[in-house]
């Protein structure tokens, strides 16, 4: 039987979007006008993507059959889709920038490597565990994104601009499925707040070496002007980070306390109403 747990299940659940991003023949990797490293950064995250997404993704779909309450069933069902389609959206926009740079590949092989490991553990509440704190990760990452919003993007190639925003609103929009779905299955806090490190580590360490390997190839790596960005926008966002890993740590957190960031919300509701939002400024 699942636990009885307070979840937000009363939301509807999350929306599976027919999205398409068209890039230009001569697609620059470095997309970000003004603030090249950012794009070098936001493309190693989006690196992850194919093997981070469909990890969750499994970890959830494999205990549905185990969910007791028939609308969280519904709202896992909706996660599984909407992380599968993250995935397909990153593996075609990887492919441009593997084309741009070479060595791209061999730091691929590296994290399928390393969530294929993660993936080979045969306990589902360590899996459910990283997942929840995957997407505790996530939704920071779109808080901070948001409130930098007009210094990442407003210079940035729209197509581009338009996959990370779509896919940050939705990381807000399903923040609580897989802790509800976690809870209902394992519940142990020490597991969660072991995989929300794990999670962050990974991420943290993959876009290092990722925007790293960028900007060597873009000469870039040692310049002053990138250095600074990179290093404010890293602690802009721990700010951000660690104290929403923290409150998550507490007993009786749920994701549902946390606010969600007004930009993101509205930049979803105005793609559901007219099939399309407004420019990313």
């Amino acid at each position: 039987m699942g636990r009885a747990m307070r979840t937000t299940v009363a939301d509807p659940p999350p929306r599976m979007r027919a999205v398409s991003f068209s890039y230009a023949d001569d697609f620059d990797p470095s997309w970000s006008g003004d603030v090249p490293e950012f794009a070098c950064a936001a493309n190693s995250v989006s690196l992850m993507m194919p093997y981070v997404e469909p990890y969750v993704a499994r970890s959830v779909r494999s205990v549905i059959d185990r969910i007791d309450d028939p609308v969280l069933r519904e709202h896992a069902v909706a996660y599984v889709r909407q992380e599968l389609s993250h995935h397909a959206q990153h593996r075609r926009f990887n492919g441009l920038i593997a084309e741009r740079y070479p060595g791209i590949h061999t730091l691929e092989r590296a994290m399928a490597r390393v969530y294929g490991r993660l993936a080979a553990r045969t306990n589902a509440g360590s899996h459910l565990a990283f997942a929840a704190g995957s997407e505790t990760v996530a939704f920071a990452a779109a808080r901070w994104a948001a409130a930098h919003r007009r210094e990442l993007f407003a210079t940035a190639d729209a197509a581009a601009a338009e996959l990370f925003v779509w896919h940050l609103a939705e990381e807000v929009e399903h923040k609580s499925v897989v802790f509800d779905v976690f809870r209902a299955i394992d519940g142990s806090r020490r597991r969660y707040i072991w995989g929300m490190v794990l999670a962050f580590a990974l991420l943290a360490f993959f876009t290092v070496v990722g925007t790293t390997l960028q900007l060597w190839q873009r000469r870039r790596l040692f310049h002053p002007l990138a250095t600074m960005r990179l290093v404010r926008w890293g602690v802009t966002f721990l700010f951000e980070l660690l104290p929403a890993m923290l409150v998550s740590a507490l007993p009786g957190h749920h994701p549902g306390d946390l606010a969600d960031p007004p930009f993101l919300t509205q930049w979803l509701r105005e793609h559901d109403t007219r099939g399309a939002a407004s420019p990313v400024r």
